[in-house]
C-alpha cells in the first residue's frame, strides 16, 4: 500500500511510523494515563485497516486523523492531546515551507499528485515544471491573499472545488470561441508581426495553428475554431491554381479542354487542402504552448454554416480530409500510429448528412468509422440545439463548445441585433459538490435545501471574485484576444470591463456528484422514475440560482456539467474524511461527474442519451453525454444507428472505445487496469508490461481524450465503466 506525503510525493506504507509516533505521544503524559504498547499496536493495526479499506493511497493527514479517532477511541485523552498538540506545533512549522518543498517536490519529479493532475501534461518535461511551479505560487497567493477565507477553506475541505487557482493571480479568463474568421479575413499582429489576408487555403492552415498557439498561451481553459472560417480560402487557392494551369498549358502548347484543365485544378487543390489540414493537425499534436502542453483545441464541423452550395462543397472538402487523416492517426515514436489527444474533432449531425440518401451522407458514414477507431469526432444535433439554443429574437442557433462542453449562451449584439458567438469567452468556474449537501443535510429535506442556498451563495462570491479579477485587465495583457480579433479589437490601454457584462461573456456555476446527491436523499438513483423528480428539482434549483445572480449583476451566470478530472477524486476524498466510507455514495475513489448515470450502472445506449437529455436542457452553461461501447470497427452500421439517435434526441454526445498500444509486444487493443499492491495499474493483457512509459493509453474522462495517465480515483472510474451498447 502506497500512502501521499505532504509535498505529493507517494511512498510506501510504514505502520513502524504510526507506533513510534504515537509511543512518542505516550511516553510524553504522565504513566498513570499512559496506554499499554498492546493497546498501541491495536491502534496501528486498526489505522492500517482503515487505509486499506479506502481503497486508494492516503494522505499523511487522513493517516493522521485516523491515528487520533483511534487513540480517543481507547480512551486516552491525554495522549491523543499530546498527539494533537504535537500535529499543530508540526503545522506551525511548515506553514512556512509547503510550498517551496512542493515546488522541489516538482523538480525531482516524485510529486504523484501533479504528476497525475492533468491527463495531457508531461511532468518529468522542463516546460511543465516551469508551468506547475509558476502554479503553485499562484495558488499560495491566491489562498493567502487574493480570496477571501471562507472560500479557501471551502474549497480547501471539497465542499466547493475554484477552479483553475494556479492562474488566478494572473488576469487570465477560462476558454473562449476564436474569431477565426475575423482574424483571417481582415488580419491580425502576431508577437508585433502583422499577418496580412491569406492568399491560399495552405497559407491559411498554417497562420490559423500559429493563432491556436498564441491563444493557448493567453488563457487557461479550451479553445475552439471552425472549418467554416477556412473554406473561402479554398476557392482563392482554386482560383490561383487555374491560373498557374493555364499558363503551363499556354507554355507548352497544349490543346487542353475545359473538362481537362479543371481535373488537374481539383487533382491539385485536394493536394493543397491535404497538406493544409496534416498542418493543423501536426502542427497541434507537436506544438507546446507556455503551459507546457499541446493547445487544448476543438475543430468545429458544420456544413449548414456555409454562406453558399459552393463554399459548403469546399467545406465538405476539408471536412473529408480531417476525417481521413484523424483515422489514420500520427505516429508513435516507434512509427505506431496512434490515437492523437488533440485537436478534438466536433461533427454536426444535419439534414444534409444525417440519412443514406442526403448528400453528404458519405462525411456521416466516414465520422462513423473514425469514431470506432479514434474516439472522434463527438456529434452535435443540430436539430436539438436549434430547438435549445434561442436567442431573444426567437431565432435558434447552431455553434460549437468551447473546448469540451462549455457552451456560450444565447446572444444578440445590441448595435447589430445580429446573433454573435464567435469571440465570446468564458470568465471562469466555480463547482458546487452537491455530495456534501446532501451528506450535511442528514436526510432532512428542509435542511438540504437550506445548506443548498448556504453553499450556492458561497459559489456566487467566488464566481464574484473571479468576475472582479478580470475587471480592470488592460487589452495590452493579452494582444492576440483583446486587441487583434480573436476576441477583440480593443484599442490599446482600454480595458476589458464591457465585454465581462450583458451576456457577451459568460461565468460558470458548476456541479458535480448528483448522482451520489440523490441517492442519498432518496435511496434510489436519478434513473429511477420516483427519483427523478427530485433531481430534476436540484437542477432547476441552480439554474433558478444562475438566473437571479444574471439579474442582480447582469453577468450571464449559467449552469455547467462540469468536467471534473483530478477534482472527482479530491472530491471523494474529502467526503470520506467529512462523513466516512457510505455504501454507494463515498465507496469509491471517485463521483461521479455533472448529471451523468454512474459509469457502473446497467443501461443501454438508447435510453441512456434519452434520459440525459433531459439534464443537458437544464445545464445551458455546457453539458456533454457519452456511451461507452466495444471495438465498433466492424460494426459501423451500429455506431451510426447511435448517430441517428443522437441527432433525434440530444443535443451533444459522444462514443467512448478504447485505442492503445503496448511498445513492448505491439499489442493493439484495450490496456487493462489491475490492482497491485492496493494501487490500481495498467497492465497489457498480452505481455504484462507496466511500464507507463512503454505503452499509449488513450481514454476520453472529461468530454476530451486523456493520454498521459490519470490519479488513482479517475482510474477506478475507468476500471468501473460498463458497456452500453
Amino acid at each position: 500500500m502506497k500512502i501521499i506525503k505532504r509535498n505529493g510525493a507517494e511512498v510506501v506504507f510504514d505502520a513502524e511510523k504510526i507506533e513510534m509516533a504515537v509511543t512518542k505521544a505516550n511516553e510524553a503524559v504522565d504513566e498513570k494515563y499512559r496506554m499499554t504498547p498492546l493497546q498501541i499496536q491495536r491502534i496501528t493495526g486498526n489505522v492500517q485497516i482503515a487505509c486499506e479499506q479506502m481503497g486508494r493511497s492516503p494522505s499523511v493527514e487522513e493517516i493522521q486523523d485516523l491515528v487520533e479517532k483511534s487513540i480517543m477511541a481507547h480512551g486516552a485523552f491525554e495522549v491523543a492531546k499530546e498527539y494533537i498538540t504535537y500535529r499543530y506545533t508540526r503545522s506551525l512549522l511548515r506553514q512556512s515551507n509547503t510550498t517551496d518543498d512542493r515546488i522541489l517536490s516538482l523538480i525531482e519529479c516524485n510529486n504523484e499528485e501533479v504528476k497525475q493532475e492533468n491527463a495531457n501534461k508531461n511532468p518529468t518535461i522542463n516546460a511543465v515544471q516551469r508551468d506547475y511551479m509558476a502554479g503553485e505560487v499562484s495558488k499560495d497567493i491566491t489562498n493567502r491573499i487574493l480570496l477571501p477565507q471562507e472560500i479557501v477553506q471551502a474549497h480547501e475541505a471539497g465542499i466547493i472545488h475554484f477552479h483553475d487557482s494556479d492562474y488566478f493571480a494572473q488576469h487570465m479568463h477560462n476558454c473562449d470561441l476564436v474569431n477565426l474568421e475575423d482574424m483571417l479575413q481582415n488580419g491580425t499582429v502576431i508577437s508585433g508581426t502583422l499577418i496580412e489576408k491569406p492568399h491560399s487555403f495552405s497559407t491559411a492552415c498554417n497562420i490559423a495553428t500559429q493563432i491556436i498557439a498564441q491563444v493557448a498561451s493567453n488563457q487557461y481553459g479550451g479553445q475552439s475554431i471552425s472549418l467554416t472560417h477556412l473554406a473561402p480560402f479554398v476557392q482563392i487557392s482554386r482560383d490561383k491554381i487555374r491560373k498557374t494551369v493555364e499558363n503551363e498549358v499556354r507554355t507548352f502548347g497544349v490543346d487542353a479542354s475545359e473538362e481537362q484543365i479543371s481535373k488537374v485544378v481539383e487533382d491539385r487543390l485536394r493536394e493543397e487542402v491535404r497538406r493544409g489540414v496534416q498542418t493543423i493537425q501536426y502542427q497541434v499534436v507537436t506544438l507546446m504552448t507556455t503551459n507546457g502542453q499541446a493547445p487544448f483545441i476543438t475543430v468545429f464541423m458544420y456544413l449548414n454554416e456555409a454562406r453558399s452550395e459552393q463554399e459548403k462543397k469546399d467545406l465538405a472538402m476539408i471536412i473529408e480530409e480531417t476525417l481521413r487523416q484523424r483515422y489514420e492517426g500520427v505516429k508513435n515514436e516507434k512509427g505506431v500510429w496512434i490515437t492523437p489527444a488533440f485537436p478534438k474533432l466536433i461533427y454536426v449531425l444535419e439534414d444534409d448528412n444525417i440519412t443514406e440518401d442526403a448528400p453528404y451522407w458519405y462525411l456521416t458514414r466516414l465520422a462513423a468509422e473514425c469514431t470506432a477507431k479514434r474516439m472522434v469526432p463527438d456529434y452535435i444535433s443540430e436539430k436539438k440545439m436549434l430547438e435549445l439554443k434561442v436567442d431573444k429574437n426567437g431565432e435558434g442557433h447552431c455553434y460549437t463548445c468551447m473546448g469540451c462542453r462549455s457552451f456560450l449562451t444565447p446572444y444578440v449584439d445590441p448595435v447589430t441585433n445580429e446573433p454573435k458567438y464567435y469571440g465570446r469567452f468564458n470568465q471562469g468556474v466555480i463547482t458546487i459538490n452537491l455530495v456534501d449537501v446532501a451528506l450535511s443535510s442528514e436526510r432532512d429535506m428542509d435542511k438540504f435545501w437550506k445548506i443548498f442556498d448556504e453553499r450556492l451563495e458561497l459559489c456566487h462570491q467566488g464566481l464574484l471574485c473571479r468576475h472582479e479579477r478580470l475587471k480592470g485587465t488592460l487589452s495590452d495583457a493579452a494582444p492576440i484576444l483583446w486587441q487583434y480579433g480573436a476576441l477583440a479589437r480593443l484599442p490599446k490601454g482600454e480595458p476589458i470591463d464591457k465585454l465581462l457584462y450583458g451576456g457577451y461573456s459568460t461565468i460558470s456555476l458548476g456541479y458535480a456528484g448528483l448522482y451520489e446527491c440523490v441517492k442519498y436523499m432518496t435511496g434510489k438513483s436519478h434513473t429511477d422514475e420516483e427519483a427523478k423528480p427530485f433531481a430534476l428539482k436540484v437542477m432547476q434549483h441552480m439554474n433558478d440560482a444562475c438566473k437571479g445572480w444574471k439579474a442582480q449583476h447582469n453577468i450571464d451566470f449559467s449552469l455547467y456539467g462540469t468536467p471534473l478530472e483530478s477534482t472527482t477524486y479530491k472530491f471523494a476524498k474529502c467526503l470520506q474524511k467529512r462523513f466516512g466510507l457510505i455504501p454507494g455514495i463515498t465507496d469509491k475513489s471517485y463521483i461521479t461527474n455533472s448529471y451523468h448515470v454512474h459509469v457502473s450502472e446497467e443501461i443501454d445506449a438508447f435510453t441512456k442519451l434519452a434520459f440525459e437529455s433531459e439534464f443537458q436542457q437544464l445545464s445551458p452553461g455546457g453539458a456533454i453525454s457519452y456511451v461507452e461501447v466495444p471495438n465498433m470497427q466492424q460494426n459501423i452500421d451500429a455506431v451510426l444507428e447511435v448517430m441517428k439517435f443522437i441527432y433525434e434526441n440530444i443535443m451533444y454526445a459522444e462514443l467512448n472505445t478504447k485505442s492503445d498500444y503496448c511498445q513492448c509486444c505491439g499489442f493493439d487493443g484495450e490496456i487493462e487496469i489491475k490492482e497491485d499492491d492496493g494501487k490500481l495499474v495498467w497492465v497489457c493483457p498480452n505481455c504484462g508490461n507496466t511500464d507507463q512509459n512503454k505503452m499509449n493509453v488513450a481514454r476520453r474522462t472529461c468530454g476530451y481524450i486523456g493520454t498521459q495517465y490519470w490519479n488513482q480515483g479517475r482510474t477506478q472510474e475507468i476500471k468501473d465503466r460498463v458497456l452500453h451498447l
